[in-house]
């Protein structure tokens, strides 16, 4: 069978996506805000530090990998829902950002994958806050949010981001966060939106003492929800404090963030009359409700408003030294702890009438209003999953360079701990009525016994991880033009992992995983003009496995197989900057050879090899009338060329091509300097399994957007999303493919602010 979503729904689909470009440690050259607009247009000298292992800064026009600066000022532009929801930005990568503020898929360069983010690590200050990229129920970029303390963003995609850092071979981004200066400086804004937003942020920054620097900022929030639920689906609050000290010889950073902030979890939904973007689940007769978990069958009353998001906090830092005669030190740290929880009304199956899931044949009762629905009334089971996550992790990454006028050599030692405790029930279905909200009913055998249900999954498991990595590079200067580099990284990998399914105090499934891997990287860079050049690199990297990965392919480790997933790219870059417009291409083949897939606890797992190839192009062009234009775009092919039953088909839920264009104009009204801008995303069609059996269409997206910055201090935003509210879906059901469910874009959103910088 070859279905269409869309033919469960009659508008059409739609998808706010973008591009991704990526770096592994990176950092822009801090500019002073009154200089930031002017500067933003000269391209020749933007620096990054990343792909480099000893993070030593290059011009990016000299990068011999392909990395993408997203400034403060592009922030703004983007307004970002949710920090997954800023990928889009980064050429190269699909970002399903349609979850809410936490739980987003992403996808890099046809990378395979069922969801989460397993091949995306963030990074805060050059250092990964959580190695494990993703686990079940938790990828990295649910644990951080986007405010005003973030100075830049830098992506690293491929490259040499496999044998640097934590070895991320598919996107790393690096939030580096605003630092202090002489001056003491700062801003307070409020923001609120058609979805009665209300927020504060703030931020100051200055001078503690000599060449001692402090930034303090954060926010609180709170909302119903981009999709109404009724009630304060959305809050929470995040700080941050970033101390740096200037030496003779170098710099000292010291940052610490705190965050609590969740929302609700928005899943597919069915693709019936009277469900479209704005529709959510959850509401205020069904937030709290009563689970059963273990096997005495254990009541618990959980609260499914606290959403997916997380509470805790990462602190870290740097140190940088320079030394007589080349030497380089340069010392990254990170430890992050706390809670990332998940709860969510989970779809599990088809819509289905009243009637036929009645037990009288005819109708049922509302479990909390006491309202006799009908039989004609659609309902669907919908599974309370309740995921508890207790995380911690600390990183630590050393390096010592060497550097003379012809080579730069760099040697280094990577090692992370992390652990995660688990508690989950996931499951315990019952039929609710279809509408925003849509009540549980009683009157079904399904709803008042629960052990008449088809499926339930409880787990109580506790696992502890170690990476210890040591690298090396090695850069020289064949000609003025001609550098070239290699990269190794020997890295070892332990796992102590213990899982009781059922939750009846009966460990179920022990393991005790140490594995290694040597991952390799060289590159050539020409640069046949200052301005301009191009790079070849060859990369093999991989993934290890986590504690999930572990459990589900418990089988297939006892028996002894290579449960690594391993990578082998291939990129081809151009680059050009001018002082008013920049153009970067890369094109890349990859192939990504054992990586597994399994959509629920106990079903198959499927073990494929992916290839894929395409070209990115991140291009930008300032006119002097104030005109200005970027593009971001993506063209690939993916293929599964290796799979039991799926060989030849194309990767799941990937678009062969997206686009992504944001003209801008700048203009000078009254007493304040305006930017009116737009942007247009088009996306080509995906198929939502493996199977390619399920298509989700492609679509438009048209955002727009006002800036106007006065002299007195005073900014005011204006930013509309989706303004043609499309109907688009992401995703169709995961766990069930053939199910007419479908998670959409958000629907359209305005958001206003109101700043003052002083």
């Amino acid at each position: 069978m070859h279905m269409n979503l869309t033919t469960h729904k009659l508008n059409s689909l739609t998808l706010g996506v973008c591009i991704a470009l990526a770096t592994t440690n990176v950092a822009l050259a801090q500019q002073e805000n009154d200089q930031e607009q002017s500067n933003e247009n000269n391209f020749i000298e933007q620096i990054v530090v990343t792909g480099s292992a000893s993070g030593t800064a290059v011009r990016k026009v000299e990068a011999s990998y392909a990395t993408t600066l997203i400034s403060a000022a592009d922030i703004k532009k983007l307004a970002p829902k949710s920090t997954a929801d800023l990928f889009k930005a980064i050429p190269g990568v699909w970002a399903e950002s349609s979850g809410g503020v936490s739980g987003a898929n992403v996808f890099v360069r046809g990378f395979p994958g069922g969801g989460d983010a397993p091949f995306l690590t963030l990074q805060v200050q050059g250092v990964p806050i959580f190695p494990p990229s993703t686990l079940s129920f938790l990828e990295n970029s649910s644990l951080f949010r986007i405010d005003e303390t973030i100075d830049i963003v830098d992506a690293l995609r491929g490259g040499p981001a496999s044998v640097v850092s934590s070895g991320q071979p598919g996107l790393t981004t690096n939030f580096l966060l605003k630092e202090g200066a002489d001056e003491t400086e700062g801003s307070i804004k409020y923001t609120t939106s058609d979805y009665d937003l209300q927020r504060i942020d703030a931020v100051v920054s200055g001078k503690l003492a000599e060449d001692l620097y402090f930034m303090f900022g954060g926010y609180v929030q709170q909302s119903p929800g981009v999709r109404d639920a009724g009630f304060n689906s959305e809050k929470g609050n995040q700080f941050t404090l970033n101390i740096t000290k200037i030496l003779d010889n170098g710099k000292i950073n010291f940052f610490t963030r705190s965050t609590d902030d969740h929302g609700a979890w928005y899943l597919p939904t069915p693709l019936v009359d009277g469900v479209d973007n704005s529709y959510t689940q959850l509401g205020t007769l069904n937030r709290q409700a009563t689970i059963q978990y273990g096997p005495e069958g254990t009541s618990k009353s959980v609260d499914f408003g606290e959403g997916r998001g997380f509470k805790g906090t990462v602190t870290g830092g740097s140190v940088n030294l320079e030394f007589g005669d080349g030497w380089t030190f340069v010392d990254r740290f990170a430890h992050l702890s706390g809670d990332a929880d998940t709860l969510g009304l989970v779809p599990n199956g088809d819509p289905t009438l009243l009637s036929s899931v009645a037990d009288n044949g005819l109708s049922a009762t509302g479990a909390v209003t006491g309202e006799l629905y009908e039989g004609d009334t659609l309902v669907q089971q919908i599974g309370r999953w309740v995921v508890q996550k207790d995380i911690e992790s600390f990183t630590n990454d050393v390096s010592i360079t060497k550097q003379t006028d012809k080579f730069k050599a760099t040697l280094g030692l990577y090692v992370a701990n992390f652990s995660s405790d688990d508690w989950w029930s996931i499951g315990n279905q019952s039929y609710h009525v279809i509408r925003p909200g849509g009540e549980n009913l009683t009157g079904i055998d399904c709803n008042d016994n629960q052990d008449s249900c088809d499926w339930n999954y409880d787990l109580n498991a506790t696992g502890d991880g170690t990476t210890k990595a040591i690298y090396a590079a090695f850069e020289y200067k064949l000609t003025d033009a001609l550098t070239a580099d290699v990269g190794v990284r020997d890295e070892n990998h332990t796992i102590d992992y213990t899982v009781d399914e059922g939750l009846d105090g009966i460990i179920t499934k022990a393991v005790q995983y140490d594995e290694s891997d040597v991952a390799f990287t060289a590159g050539v860079n020409w640069q046949f003009q200052h301005e301009q050049g191009v790079f070849l690199r060859y990369s093999e990297g991989s993934k290890m496995p986590y504690f999930d990965d572990l459990r589900e392919n418990f089988d297939s480790f006892t028996s002894g197989e290579d449960l690594i997933t391993d990578v082998t790219q291939i990129e081809l870059g151009y680059k050009l900057a001018e002082a008013n417009y920049t153009v970067y291409a890369t094109s890349f083949y990859n192939e990504v050879e054992g990586d597994r897939f399994q959509a629920l606890p106990g079903a198959p797992v499927q073990t494929l090899t992916n290839q894929a190839y395409g070209v990115e192009i991140d291009a930008n062009y300032f006119a002097d009338n104030g005109f200005s234009i970027s593009l971001n775009s993506t063209i690939q092919e993916t293929e599964i060329s290796e799979s039991p039953t799926n060989e030849g088909n194309e990767a799941q839920r990937q678009p062969g091509w997206q686009v992504r264009l944001t003209p801008s104009y700048d203009f000078e009204f009254e007493d304040f300097y305006a930017t009116l801008y737009g942007t247009i995303s088009m996306v080509d069609d995906r198929f939502a399994n493996n199977e390619n059996t399920v298509v989700l269409e492609g679509y438009e997206k048209y955002d727009v957007g006002l800036i106007m910055q006065g002299d007195s201090g005073l900014t005011f935003e204006l930013a509309v999303q989706n303004i043609t509210d499309e109907d688009a879906l992401t995703e169709g059901d995961p766990r069930n493919p053939s199910a007419p469910n479908g998670r959409y874009i958000l629907p359209r959103t305005a958001t206003f602010s109101v700043s003052y910088a002083f």
